[in-house]
């Protein structure tokens, strides 16, 4: 009884923090979404079938890193680690690595939907016999997610980020991240982090505009969210997906577009819209192997070595703590 009240009160304290950040990104001049709550279960499915389009590079090219340079990766962080996956979602890109690995110590995956990560760490279990599992449902921008870790004794731990999620967040906030991954770590632990590199617009803004329409649903999918966990009432039809290369700002920024002048109503709050006006969800930064290092070096890390696919158009770095 006491385990299912938990459960109940989590479930609140959820949709408590959810409504806020809604109510006060949608009640600025400027209305943003947090981009964490884009993947929510049916989300990071769609995220999925994202990766997997023929228009989106990012997975595929950052998969023939891994394919190319496996052995190298995992030579670099060596043996008897603690693999550590913070956004882990369904964790298929960390399987292999895995596999590679010299006698690992396990894998901390942590993830906001404990749906995805349960079937996740069953999937790891099954495929890698003997392997430890610790998974850990909640923001891996929280401190608290972390504090499992004293429980774990590890020759090394190792931080592995890949999809260039870094890129989802502002400069400074990136910093902030990577000195908690770094605060986490002991000296000479590592970190490997994919990247996607500074381009043309036309192959990024194609990236983020698929052809088969399934990033529209991605993002038009964070409104369906907050209709069904806040009860609030977007027409989905009054919005149009958008995206864009800022090239002063090197990211691809996504919008949702107001197509009529129309109110919201979210709990006992009401939200006005103007026809024209967008809502800000998610940045994609771009990185140039020079910046991205110095990024490294204020937040915690040196950097140690960095692996491209044969097109040159994504990293994976290892950095290594201070």
């Amino acid at each position: 009884m006491k385990a299912a009240l938990s459960s109940v009160m989590e479930n609140q304290l959820q949709n408590n923090e959810f409504l806020r950040d809604v109510l006060e990104g949608l009640g600025g001049n400027r209305k943003t979404l947090p981009c964490k709550y884009l993947y929510d279960e049916v989300g990071s499915r769609l995220f999925e079938e994202i990766c997997d389009s023929s228009d989106y590079y990012l997975t595929r090219n950052e998969a023939d890193i891994f394919a190319i340079h496996l052995d190298k990766i995992a030579e670099r962080i060596g043996p008897e680690a603690l693999l550590i996956e913070p956004g882990a979602g369904n964790c298929e890109k960390v399987e292999a690595l895995l596999a590679a690995l010299d006698s690992p110590k396990g894998y901390y995956p942590i993830d906001i939907s404990p749906e995805i990560l349960l079937d996740a760490e069953r999937r790891i279990k099954n495929g890698l016999p003997g392997m430890q599992v610790w998974s850990e449902v909640g923001d891996f921008t929280q401190a608290a997610v972390w504090d499992n870790l004293i429980n774990i004794p590890s020759r090394k731990r190792v931080v592995f980020f890949p999809g260039s999620t870094i890129g989802n967040f502002e400069p400074l906030e990136a910093e902030c991240l990577l000195e908690l991954f770094a605060s986490n770590l002991s000296p000479g632990d590592g970190l490997v982090i994919g990247t996607d590199l500074v381009k043309d617009s036309v192959t990024l803004e194609r990236a983020y505009n698929d052809s088969d329409h399934i990033t529209e649903k991605f993002n038009l999918n964070l409104l369906q969210r907050i209709n069904v966990e806040l009860g609030a009432d977007f027409d989905l039809s009054l919005f149009a997906h958008r995206a864009f290369y800022h090239s002063l700002r090197q990211r691809v920024e996504m919008h949702l577009v107001c197509l009529k002048s129309h109110s919201v109503s979210i709990a006992d709050t009401k939200i006005e819209f103007i026809e024209g006006e967008t809502i800000h969800t998610e940045n994609s930064h771009k990185y140039s192997i020079a910046g991205f290092n110095s990024l490294l070096t204020r937040s915690g890390f040196e950097p140690v070595c960095f692996w491209q696919d044969p097109a040159e158009t994504y990293v994976i770095h290892y950095a290594q703590a201070i």
